[in-house]
């Protein structure tokens, strides 16, 4: 990419390599509204940029790993549309890109550390310090260690070492802290050794703690920013550090607030309904997940709702994200309502289609509305009136899917002109008219009106409701009752342009 920096020589182009960024979850479980709103920010910054955005397995807590959970990271990812550049399934010229498979990298760093006396062995037993631990929360203080092994001389070492006693490696803190500019929290200091001991980088079992294994990675990866979640910002002076130590160059952070429920609490995976596998699950859309975490965090010139994916690129500010937490409502899921793009689609219809079957197999006589062409329809004309794919399953839409049982009598009922309501509409179907839009639909649907002798446009539309659901009532979405009319001719205009036998046609010829 270029780009021209202000006062630049006119003419002058001043080259920058476009950003590499990584979302980097622990496959301790399952993926969560908190982590896609950080995997997504992440997305948005490189696509914008032309960057790569990475997807990193963070595996080296061995003890809290839970079985598909990596793969099961990944899948939500791409059935969110945001799927990495570069991962463990995607390859990438800079993997491993799971932790558990750079152990020697982690090592390496560990021992040029040591070398260079930025870090040291440290031979304390669990239960020591499982014991400093418990006297710090009597006496009211924060459990810190108390940097003992930074004091054994190189022979005292030596002997530990010949002697095969298990060790750890620590990093030396340096006493204060440079400020260090933050992307979103703007200049920030945290002095970590003045209320922290020295943190272990590299466990007696070889495995690295993420102080060690993130640093490692991001340099080794050639990460450029750092988009992750506020709870990280305090731990950022202690990476800076290591950074130096190691003579690296440290990559632009940028520190996202919190997501927290509406009522201001955390979120926390014990609630079940946070999970986006569950999201899936229930039908929400993606787009619309993706919708409502960003509007809840910022990063945006307004504050509307209704963006598709490609607009969530375009429009992402990271300087218009907020320092403050945001609070995610879901109870507003329902104002987020859209269907994806075209070309995302065919996984909508596919997931539709299954549903379909597993919910009205049995009852299904026209097998056409299985068809993609149908069912692509019934996406486009219910857009803006749902958020879920289940929605499209229960009682009100049924008509969609299963002929409805309507006798002449109940027509007749509604309107002494509804057979010629039912043919009238027949004849404006099968004329080969081209009616693709609910506009010139309605506008023929009163012009048929118009030729009746006791019958308003009110009645034709209750005739057609009840014809076309077998429902009197055709409120489908909250506040309907004014639209339902509206409803009505998106339904006509499904059943009739996209399906080869209609419920009109059906029940004229057999009734």
């Amino acid at each position: 990419m270029c780009w021209k920096r202000s006062g630049a020589r006119r003419g002058v182009c001043t080259r920058q390599p476009a950003p590499r960024v990584r979302f980097a979850p622990s496959p301790t479980g399952f993926l969560h509204l908190g982590g896609l709103r950080t995997a997504l920010y992440n997305y948005l910054f490189a696509k914008q940029r032309g960057g790569a955005f990475i997807l990193r397995l963070e595996d080296t807590d061995r003890t809290r790993l839970v079985p598909g959970a990596a793969d099961a990271i990944e899948d939500m990812l791409e059935w969110a549309g945001i799927a990495p550049d570069e991962s463990s399934r995607r390859g990438g010229d800079y993997g491993p890109y799971v932790q558990s498979e750079r152990l020697p990298l982690y090592s390496q760093a560990a021992a040029s550390l040591l070398q260079t006396g930025h870090a040291y062995y440290c031979f304390c037993s669990n239960q020591r310090l499982d014991l400093l631990k418990r006297e710090a929360q009597r006496s009211g203080h924060v459990p810190r260690y108390d940097n003992r092994c930074r004091q054994l001389r190189p022979e005292q070492v030596q002997e530990k070492l010949a002697r095969g006693v298990p060790r750890a490696v620590r990093f030396k803190l340096d006493a204060g802290a440079e400020p260090f500019r933050d992307a979103i929290f703007g200049w920030t200091r945290h002095e970590v050794a003045a209320v922290e001991g020295d943190p272990v980088i590299l466990k007696a079992d070889g495995f690295p703690t993420y102080h060690l294994a993130n640093v490692v990675d991001d340099h080794h990866m050639r990460v450029s920013h750092v988009l992750r979640g506020s709870e990280w910002l305090i731990s950022t002076a202690k990476h800076l550090q290591l950074f130096r130590a190691l003579r690296w160059t440290p990559p632009v952070y940028a520190h996202l607030p919190l997501l927290l429920n509406r009522d201001g609490s955390k979120l926390s995976k014990r609630q079940g309904d946070i999970f986006v596998q569950r999201f899936r699950e229930q039908g929400v859309l993606p787009e619309t997940l993706l919708d409502i975490v960003t509007h809840a965090g910022s990063g945006f010139d307004d504050n509307r709702i209704g963006r598709r994916l490609d607009e969530l690129v375009r429009e992402f500010n990271i300087s218009k994200v907020a320092t403050h937490s945001a609070l995610l409502d879901l109870d507003k899921l329902d104002e987020f309502n859209r269907i994806e793009d075209e070309e995302k689609c065919a996984a909508l219809r596919d997931e539709l289609r299954q549903h379909v079957l597993h919910t009205h197999g049995s009852q299904i006589s026209d097998r056409a509305v299985l068809e993609p062409q149908y069912i692509q329809r019934v996406l486009q004309l219910r857009k803006g009136h749902i958020c879920s794919l289940r929605e499209l399953l229960n009682h009100t839409y049924a008509y969609l899917w299963i002929r409805p049982r309507v006798t002449r009598q109940q027509l007749q009922e509604v309107s002494a002109e509804a057979e010629n309501i039912v043919a009238a509409v027949i004849r404006l179907m099968a004329s080969g008219s081209s009616i693709e839009s609910t506009e010139r639909l309605n506008a023929e649907l009163k012009m048929i009106t118009s030729r009746l002798n006791n019958t308003k446009y009110s009645g034709v539309m209750r005739v057609l409701r009840l014809a076309l659901s077998a429902q009197q009532n055709f409120c489908c979405y909250k506040g309907a009752r004014r639209q339902s009319r509206s409803v009505i001719v998106e339904a006509l205009l499904t059943v009739f342009s996209s399906r080869p036998q209609n419920h009109l046609l059906w029940m004229h010829r057999n009734r």
